[in-house]
């Protein structure tokens, strides 16, 4: 009896330990499930967990920087000797929890195949975040101009902790490589340059790139939901290493919409209603509205020159927060590292859909199956890249660009991004709600008009949410376009198939009657009315008829001329506004239409312009908040039109 008592005891311990561990991956908050996303694939989640403690053993480091700070690092090996074996290493402020030699982590790459196939696997609490010493600075300027040990930045940092790993870790193969999904992929990229030479392959993924662009501000316009919550939790000190999270942000209602209007009114509100002025991050923000010194030195592309390492960019056509990033990074290595091994892959995901999803469907917009694009990724791009480069296994043949083509969901190569064989067009804005590639032929003015009031912003979807729902970015569009104060163009029904890639620019003139305005314009795929569901679709949900935003942007026109020196508008004057809408690869298929709707609120995904000029939105007062009569133009003289490439 007391035998079987001692094996009953051992076994539910067993147990706990294994449960514990898988649970941890599941109950950390967004954060950790942006960093460590969850996996669907062929094994099922308790095969892996029993597969990495039967294969892997833990063992928990702090390793000290060129500085003296020490860093906590998690290095999960594989117990097998016989062989060695590269390193893959993960930088995050996200935490690498669990915490302790015999708790495991359950999730240890993007992919089973990565683990059955044997890595070393490193995760690394970065600087100032949890369990590792020294000071968080938030997107870490890069220093170019290094003079001493104490001349820090998150390449040195990535030097000095492979440089540790090679010479301390035993039975690696010489050789490491770096990965990362949003906040991570920022590490990831900014520890290719100036590389350690072990580093031979690296792989940002939804990487931060600037962040007057990416995450909470889209061409200076402030993404409210999004950052809300982030500040709460990247704002607060930390005065000395923790295991613990910091307090994420408690809506007092799940509407959003209600919360952000009624309960919060202006952001001048934040601090006396909820902050209270411990989030030091979000009082800097507030005290640089415009894109200045504090904003600039934090932009990572100008220092993506000559990178050593292979590189292969990653990011979806629908994330929500950081689609600048992987498209500019991807550019920036290309211009300014001749030869570099650089390649990128668009697939259609939300942010970092490819790791935590099969990629067949987002919201009711269906991608196809066969195979889920996740899952083609993951085996014939993600893994080839890192199995050959770490370890010298396969023929790889990966091409410039590995793109997915939305409309016709099917995975395109390209020997150039964007492609060589896209013509530059104009599509114009016309009366009665016509948009052609046509220019308009009357020489009279004309404009649409429409009244804008902050007190009745334009929602930006449907749903009931406090934070930024990512399947917006392929919402139905209908709610939207039978607003008044929302301007719609489309196409005639197309007679034939029209493949738009690459950049797409918004030239629009407009006059308002006050002295500021934001400008948001959505490019969309109309489906024909007899159109089925798809067969992921519940019964209730129709797809005729259905808007599908294809891509969307928003611009806070007192930049129109200048991110570092804003302008008021000119009453009544007709004034040019130029932005970009960033790139796609999307088919509108026979039948289908091409609509642009044009807005100036989109609420509680951007805050609210007062449309009257202020020197810092931030600090506006709630009588600031104006009604504004804005036109946007389509005569011969003054004519709105996107510039879009077309593959022909």
């Amino acid at each position: 009896m007391k035998n079987y008592r001692a094996y009953m005891l051992s076994l539910l311990a067993i147990l706990f330990i294994v449960f514990s561990n898988s649970y941890a991956l599941y109950s950390k908050t967004a954060g950790i499930r942006h960093a460590l996303p969850s996996y669907s694939g062929r094994y099922a989640p308790n095969e892996d967990s029993l597969y990495i403690v039967e294969n892997y053993e833990k063992h928990e480091y702090q390793i000290s920087m060129r500085d003296g700070v020490k860093l906590f690092t998690a290095v999960y090996a594989p117990k097998d000797k016989s062989k060695k074996y590269p390193i893959i290493l993960f930088r995050t402020p996200y935490c690498v929890c669990p915490y302790g030699e015999d708790k495991y982590n359950t999730r240890l790459s993007s992919s089973m195949l990565f683990v059955r196939e044997k890595f070393i696997f490193v995760f690394q609490d970065v600087r100032g975040r949890f369990m590792s010493e020294g000071e968080f600075v938030n997107m870490r300027p890069h220093n170019d101009n290094k003079k001493s040990n104490s001349d820090i930045d998150e390449s040195t940092d990535t030097y000095d902790t492979i440089d540790w790993l090679i010479k301390n870790i035993k039975n690696n193969n010489g050789k490491a490589g770096m990965w990362g999904i949003s906040y991570p992929g920022f590490y990831t990229a900014a520890g290719i340059i100036d590389a350690h030479p072990a580093l031979v392959a690296a792989s940002p993924q939804a990487p931060i790139a600037d962040w007057f662009w990416d995450d909470f501000h889209h061409h200076g316009a402030f993404f409210l939901p999004h950052s809300f919550g982030f500040f709460a939790v990247f704002g607060m000190p930390r005065p000395k290493p923790t295991k613990q999270w910091g307090k994420w942000f408690e809506y007092p209602t799940p509407d959003g919409y209600r919360f952000f209007l009624e309960e919060l009114g202006p952001l001048k509100n934040v601090n006396e209603k909820f902050y209270h002025d411990s989030v030091a991050f979000w009082n800097e923000a507030v005290e640089h509205p415009n894109y200045d010194e504090f904003w600039q030195e934090m932009n990572i592309l100008p220092h993506l020159k000559n990178i050593k390492p292979a590189v292969m960019t990653v990011g979806g056509w629908f994330d929500a927060e950081d689609l600048y990033g992987p498209l500019k990074i991807y550019r920036e290595i290309e211009k300014n590292s001749s030869g570099a091994y650089n390649v990128l892959v668009m697939g259609p995901w939300n942010h970092g859909g490819w790791a935590r999803s099969d990629g067949s469907s987002m919201g009711n917009v269906f991608f196809g199956d066969t195979p889920p694009p996740s899952l083609f990724y993951r085996e014939n791009i993600e893994f080839p890249f890192f199995n050959y480069f770490l370890k010298g296994k396969g023929n790889l043949d990966l091409p410039e660009a590995y793109v997915f083509e939305t409309g016709t969901n099917k995975w395109r190569k390209f020997d150039t991004w964007p492609p060589e064989n896209i013509v530059q067009k104009s599509l114009y804005f016309h009366a009665n709600g016509k948009l052609s590639f046509d220019m308009p032929s009357k020489t009279t003015n004309g404009y649409d008009e429409f009244i804008s009031d902050p007190a009745k912003p334009v929602p930006f979807t449907e749903a009931i949410a406090t934070g930024m729902t990512r399947e917006y970015m392929t919402d139905d569009q209908r709610f939207a376009s039978r607003r008044p104060d929302v301007l719609v163009y489309q196409t005639d029904v197309l007679e034939e198939n029209l493949t738009l890639a690459g950049s797409i620019m918004a030239n629009l003139k407009v006059s308002i009657t006050g002295t500021g305005a934001d400008w948001v314009v959505k490019l969309i795929d109309v489906y024909p009315d007899d159109h089925p569901g798809f067969k992921h679709n519940p019964q209730k949900i129709k797809m005729g008829g259905y808007q599908q935003m294809v891509r969307s942007e928003v611009i806070r026109g007192r930049f129109r001329n200048s991110y570092e020196k804003p302008e008021p508008f000119i009453p009544n004057k007709v004034t040019d506004v130029s932005f970009e809408l960033q790139d796609v690869l999307h088919t509108f298929k026979k039948g289908h239409r091409i609509m642009v709707q044009v807005q100036s609120t989109w609420f509680p995904l951007v805050d609210r312009n007062p449309q009257k000029y202020v020197d810092n939105i931030f600090k506006a007062n709630e009588d600031d908040f104006i009604k504004s009569t804005h036109r946007v133009y389509r005569s011969k003289k003054e004519h709105s039109f996107l510039r879009v490439g077309v593959i022909e």
